[in-house]
């Protein structure tokens, strides 16, 4: 049995498909939520800031191995810190959740909103 029309399987092009630093920075910040650590520390960040010390406790792991995830969604911008004298305050960045949705296939980058005066 042979087919005339072979049956070719493609996707739509992603809307930063014109923009290759765009999509590899989705990719990047998509890479750095993908491990199971990072997904749950953002988690724990999402309700309240913490320092290791406190994360430790909801994540059992080395205390350098969650340093070294907290510094990835650092990097990633996902993450902020604030000194507090010895410790180091984690907390998720504010653009934090736009900047994932965003990220997501399909989805146009967040515009930030005006507002008018006038209704």
């Amino acid at each position: 049995m042979t087919r005339e029309n072979p049956i070719v399987l493609t996707s739509p092009r992603p809307a930063d498909a014109a923009d290759p630093a765009a999509s590899a920075a989705s990719v990047a910040l998509l890479t750095a939520v993908a491990d199971p650590v990072r997904w749950t520390v953002l988690q724990e960040l999402a309700a309240s800031q913490a320092c290791v010390c406190n994360l430790q406790e909801h994540i059992p792991i080395a205390s350098n191995l969650l340093s070294y995830h907290l510094k990835v969604l650092r990097d990633a911008g996902l993450v902020t810190t604030n000194r507090r004298g010895r410790w180091i305050d984690y907390s998720l960045a504010p653009d934090a959740l736009d900047r994932l949705a965003a990220a997501l296939p399909g989805r146009a980058p967040a515009r930030a909103s005006t507002t008018t005066g006038a209704q």
